[in-house]
């Protein structure tokens, strides 16, 4: 079943636009008319002119009227629209046509008369529409082949028929013959018409294509983020189950308090937008603070954040992978004390954020499959910033150490 096109799917030229184009193209044509009757040297050109406006003022109300009919095939092939305007346009000229035919009417018989006044000679037309011309004896010298006598030639004024009433017919080839013109001028402004669509559905599906590349995004980015939240929830219920089995009550409710800030802070945000970089530190600080619940002898946490990146922003939770794998394999295998190092510096107008650990768990790390938060951290980067975000990580002496670097964006 083909999909019905609403009222709001349409893509339309602004009407401004359409008007303008029209206005434009009749402007045109009424100068290019005045400048040809200048040259020409047609008389007189006051009156032609306000007749001429009068005829261009038609042909724009005819040109509106035009639209009006092509905006019903503005969804269809271009064929179609195409068709539509070579058969609409025909009877949409003849009321030009036929107006600029009656408004320069007396004109006509004006330059007829001034002609012959310049030749000492009357023109005009008869009761029946006849052109006849009254030519005096002294202006007449050889009229036989017009079949006028010599006797009347000598003493008489002599009429002669110049051209017999046009008939009916004549009347409608002389509307088609300026009616033609005035068609070539309509399709012209029906291709102008054309294009403006064209370039406005352009523009249309090069914006809707962009929303359907931000709701990707956004969705993949609040997959991405979603994968981060059910890992660490598992991760702290085992936690905080070892701990009421073991019956340590008091540190347990303490887990749990925390737990309730940290996720009261990290679902408050949206999961596809940034954050400042303070904020993501607090988030890890709390993160931190339930493991040591964990590990009170074992694990300690150092943060270093310029006040000057405190408002950069970050993707939210962006850290929490690889604070979280710095946990599992540097700090949960082994008795050692582990310190996690959380820093962020400006580089070359980059932000780089390093989270690094000097556990002895990095080996076993990659045995284990460490990839996988690591690959959540750079695909929410890919989303996010494209080829701007770069993800390094691996062994370094004494600990393992990984760095994100991505555009410095302050709050604002």
């Amino acid at each position: 079943m083909a999909r019905q096109i609403s009222s709001e799917d349409r893509t339309r030229v602004p009407v401004v636009t359409v008007l303008a184009s029209m206005a434009g193209l009749w402007l045109c044509y009424f100068l290019l008319t005045t400048v040809r009757a200048s040259v020409v040297g047609f008389e007189p050109q006051g009156e032609m002119l306000w007749r001429r406006g009068v005829v261009t003022l038609v042909g724009i109300g005819m040109t509106v009227l035009l639209w009006a009919i092509l905006r019903l095939f503005d969804d269809r092939a271009l064929w179609v629209k195409i068709l539509a305007a070579v058969l609409v346009a025909i009877p949409i000229s003849i009321p030009i046509a036929q107006t600029n035919q009656w408004i320069f009417a007396d004109i006509q018989r004006q330059v007829e008369k001034n002609f012959g006044e310049e030749r000492g000679i009357n023109i005009r037309r008869d009761e029946a529409g006849n052109l006849l011309v009254d030519i005096p004896p002294e202006r007449f010298h050889d009229l036989t082949g017009l079949g006028v006598s010599d006797e009347v030639a000598a003493g008489t004024p002599t009429t002669v028929m110049i051209a017999p009433a046009p008939s009916k017919v004549d009347q409608w080839l002389q509307v088609v013959d300026i009616a033609l013109g005035r068609y070539f001028l309509l399709l012209a402004w029906a291709s102008l018409y054309f294009a403006m669509l064209a370039g406005a559905q352009a523009r249309a599906a090069e914006r809707r294509e962009e929303r359907f590349r931000s709701a990707a995004k956004a969705a993949e980015l609040r997959s991405l983020r979603y994968q981060v939240n059910p890992h660490f929830l598992f991760n702290t219920l085992n936690s905080l189950s070892a701990l009421v089995m073991t019956g340590k009550a008091e540190r347990a409710e303490t887990m749990i308090q925390t737990i309730s800030t940290f996720y009261r802070h990290s679902l408050a945000d949206d999961p596809t937008g940034d954050v400042a970089l303070t904020d993501e530190f607090e988030l890890q600080r709390q993160y931190l603070a339930i493991e040591a619940v964990r590990f009170p002898d074992r694990l300690s946490a150092v943060f270093d954040l310029p006040d000057d990146l405190a408002e950069a922003r970050v993707p939210g939770m962006i850290l929490q992978p690889l604070v979280e794998n710095s946990v599992k394999y540097a700090v949960a295998p082994h008795k050692a004390p582990v310190t996690i190092r959380i820093a962020a510096r400006e580089d070359y107008g980059r932000l780089a954020i390093t989270v690094e650990d000097n556990g002895p768990g990095a080996s076993h790390a990659c045995d284990s499959g460490f990839g996988i938060g690591l690959a959540n951290v750079r695909d929410r980067l890919q989303a996010r910033f494209g080829n701007e975000a770069t993800v390094t990580s691996g062994p370094v002496d004494g600990g393992y150490l990984t760095e994100i670097r991505i555009p410095l964006v302050n709050h604002g």
